[in-house]
């Protein structure tokens, strides 16, 4: 299952050498759409309001355990398609920013990391 490549930096479209909007492939692909589903804010998605993490509620203008934000990560990227597990290792959390890397296992056994 293909994507479109978004840059690691900038979490934007990119184009491949031919000038074409890039594209990812599996297992990368997978990794890639584990991190969107994070960043996904609960409601966001225009034809599923239950997918995304709830940020407004849970996450923002509280101080949730990192066990929680762990949880609520895992879950966001359990359900993308073809994962079969996911960890979500936390980086650094500094002026309210937290940052991390999602690792995905597919059900090939493919492990593939991206960081959020």
């Amino acid at each position: 299952m293909d994507t479109l490549y978004l840059d690691p930096t900038a979490w934007d479209l990119t184009l491949d050498s031919s000038g074409n909007i890039a594209k990812a492939s599996v297992p990368y692909a997978l990794a890639q759409d584990a991190a969107s589903a994070i960043r996904t804010f609960k409601g966001e998605v225009y034809f599923d309001t239950t997918q995304g993490i709830p940020y407004f509620t849970d996450i923002f203008g509280q101080f949730p355990p990192l066990n929680l934000m762990r949880q609520e990560f895992i879950s966001a990227a359990m359900t993308v398609p073809e994962v079969k597990a996911a960890q979500v290792y936390f980086s650094d959390f500094k002026n309210r920013v937290i940052t991390g890397q999602v690792q995905v296992t597919d059900y090939t056994g493919n492990l593939t990391a991206i960081g959020f």
